[in-house]
């Protein structure tokens, strides 16, 4: 991550050039040398002195665009990169500090082993309660955010019991138990090696997560920074502190971003409103990156430099309005509008207004056209600008949450929805009303004009009994996956018919563990997040991964189910895709690995020409398997199969998504 910005900021080249000389005396590899190979990383005494000088040196950076601390805080070994950004330790002291230090912890591998809770301290405590001394608090991250250490045995009997209770645990990819009673073994050598270690009271404040409050820093001597290695991390103590005194912007100088989820946690639960950003991210680590970083520090209010960014600009006055007691801009639609003609705002980017309907439903309405979302002409396939299928997902579910189901238990696509250059399409999305069960079927029409056909494109079930996935993409990419070249995907899809443009070439990373591809996609930032649940873009870049292989024709989703929305407004993803005989399964996180979207199951069919028209396709005279006098099909001839659901996902010519349920209409 932090290769690129070494070759363009001669500020954090520098400093790293001073940590690595800080560092020689006590090292047998070269710091230039890993942060260009990305060697030994796997060593605890080779990744920890690379973290700090990184940490150190970013910090560098934020100073020279004019970002001055008004207190530091570190995370464990953090605390020594805190320690030299405040002023408490020289350079060359802190690279004593984290090179002796990791090396100590040689000793402990094989021993031990660490593990994330995703549960506040009160209830891992509890859990750990019958483990005895096996099993010990090593960080208080969060209000659900703890970390636990101890032996290896321990540490699996502990995830079972998590499995057990529906607490969400993850195995730390280290085999020692820092903050531990193990960490006693190595105390002399600590001691001894860090004897020389000359703090100073520094001139930032710098609260410490040994004691979870402000301290002196003369006091932070070898003993102190054994205490830092041995006691558990009081990271939610600190942060509290630092929120009750008035601190409310946060940035994270790090190679990605690891505790900011548990500080915007822990001031939630303070009340507190927190600005937290990060520096660089994993395979993102540049200028832009920085700059990006930079430019939203600034727009949460605080003074930066931009100097060193435009060395040649100068500051001007802005010219006189031209237009002052004129207005130009045209008048936006006022939300009282909506109300005059009896409908209630949506507050949906494809879908504006609402009716509720008398017998217990509600239509959303909208105007879809390549205008009005410029995106969407960016989704052709087969040379026609068509309606991703992600699209009717993402309105089927707002119009649930509009009728208080927001499960999508299920949604078939009945008939492609192309769109032309120049003209728009009215959709409407109608739900109905709850059955003895809960559920509500759910259509999504178009037409084109004001008295052209209603074409239906979706039909499908909502629910309110969304059930909770749990999974957890915190370790990204896990262990064992195989990066995937994606060189010439976007290339390949062309050929096969697929003609996205920049706002659906999402994918951006991936990685394959046998049937399960693992990726990272996102939004291109001229595409507007706002307003969406998940933004249709999106979501249908995160489907490519199921493409990675060549492309045998074009296909696109026929039917879904199981699709729950944990989280809105995403710009970025980690998906966990999952091909089975069934169709695909599909788990999407944030960039820190928090459930987004979870969808049960996806079935793929393949179209043709023909198919991608702007009408509903033919119906084959092929009858449901399992036919049950299905209200969009006529009856087969000869005797009548079994009673049952339709298998929609299994028959693409099927009209609807259940056969024992009728159309509302």
């Amino acid at each position: 991550m932090a290769r690129e910005l070494a070759d363009v900021s001669p500020v954090f080249a520098g400093r790293l050039a001073e940590c690595e000389a800080a560092l020689a005396p006590f090292v047998d590899w070269s710091l230039t040398e890993v942060l260009r190979e990305a060697a030994d990383l796997e060593r605890v005494d080779v990744v920890q002195p690379v973290l700090w000088a990184v940490m150190v040196s970013l910090a560098e950076v934020w100073r020279a665009h004019g970002v001055e601390p008004s207190a530091v805080v570190g995370h464990s070994q953090g605390e020594i990169a805190a320690a030299v950004v405040a002023g408490a330790l020289s350079v060359a002291d802190g690279a004593r500090v984290v090179a002796l230090r990791s090396r100590a912890l040689i000793e402990l591998a094989g021993g031990g082993g660490m593990v994330s809770v995703a549960a506040g301290s009160a209830v891992v405590e509890e859990l750990i309660a019958g483990f005895g001394g096996r099993v010990s608090v090593a960080a208080f991250n969060g209000p659900s955010s703890t970390v636990v250490s101890g032996e290896p045995g321990a540490l699996d009997e502990l995830a079972v019991l998590c499995e057990a209770r529906g607490v969400r645990s993850r195995r730390i990819p280290v085999d020692y138990a820092s903050h531990s009673v193990q960490v006693e073994r190595v105390r002399e050598r600590v001691l001894a090696d860090l004897a020389g270690v000359t703090p100073v009271t520094s001139t930032v404040p710098l609260y410490s997560t040994l004691t979870g409050a402000a301290i002196d820093t003369a006091g932070m001597d070898a003993e102190y920074w054994y205490d830092n290695l041995r006691s558990p991390v009081r990271f939610e103590e600190a942060t509290r502190a630092l929120l009750a005194d008035g601190r409310s912007v946060f940035v994270e100088c790090s190679p990605h971003p690891v505790v900011s989820v548990a500080l915007q946690e822990t001031a939630e639960d303070a009340g507190t409103v927190l600005t937290a950003v990060g520096t660089l991210r994993r395979d993102d680590g540049g200028a832009e990156r920085f700059l990006t970083v930079l430019a939203e520090l600034w727009t949460a209010g605080v003074p930066v430099d931009a100097t060193g960014v435009l060395p040649v600009g100068r500051r001007v006055e802005l010219p006189t309005y031209a237009f002052q007691r004129e207005r130009y801009w045209p008048k936006p639609l006022a939300a009282h509008d909506a109300a005059a003609v009896g409908q209630v705002t949506a507050g949906h980017p494809l879908l504006r207004a609402a009716v509720p309907l008398a017998q217990d439903g509600v239509v959303l309405t909208g105007r879809l056209s390549t205008a009005n979302h410029p995106w969407l002409a960016d989704h052709e396939v087969l040379g026609r600008t068509v309606v991703p299928g992600a699209a009717f997902v993402e309105m089927a579910l707002r119009a649930g949450e509009q009728a208080g189901s927001a499960l999508l238990r299920e949604l078939v696509l009945q008939a492609p929805l192309v769109l032309s250059a120049t003209d728009g399409v009215a959709v409407q999305v109608a739900v109905g009303p709850a059955d003895g069960a809960g559920d509500r079927t759910v259509e999504v029409s178009s037409r084109s004009g004001e008295d052209g056909p209603w074409i239906c494109h979706a039909t499908g079930l909502l629910g309110a009994d969304a059930p909770v996935t749990d999974f957890d993409h915190t370790e990204w990419p896990p262990t064992g996956a195989r990066r995937v070249d994606l060189d010439a995907f976007y290339p390949r899809l062309a050929g096969a018919g697929y003609g996205y443009g920049a706002a659906f070439q999402g994918l951006r990373a991936a990685w394959r563990d046998g049937d399960t591809v693992y990726a990272e996609v996102a939004l291109p930032q001229e595409v507007p997040a706002e307003g969406f649940g998940v933004h249709p873009a999106l979501l249908d870049a995160a489907l490519h991964a199921a493409a990675l292989d060549a492309a045998t024709g074009t296909r696109l989703p026929f039917a879904w189910t199981g699709v729950s929305l944990r989280a809105v407004g995403a710009t970025a993803l980690r998906i966990a895709l999952t091909t089975g005989p069934d169709g695909i399964t599909l788990r999407a996180a944030d960039p820190a690995g928090a459930p987004v979207l979870t969808i049960d199951t996806l079935v793929a069919r393949e179209v043709t020409p023909r198919r991608s028209t702007a009408t509903a396709p033919a119906v084959s005279t092929m009858p449901c398997s399992r036919w049950t006098g299905c209200p969009r099909r006529p009856r087969p001839a000869g005797p009548t199969p079994p009673t049952g659901r339709c298998s929609a996902r299994t028959t693409p010519d099927c009209r609807g998504p259940s056969a024992t349920r009728t159309s509302p209409r």
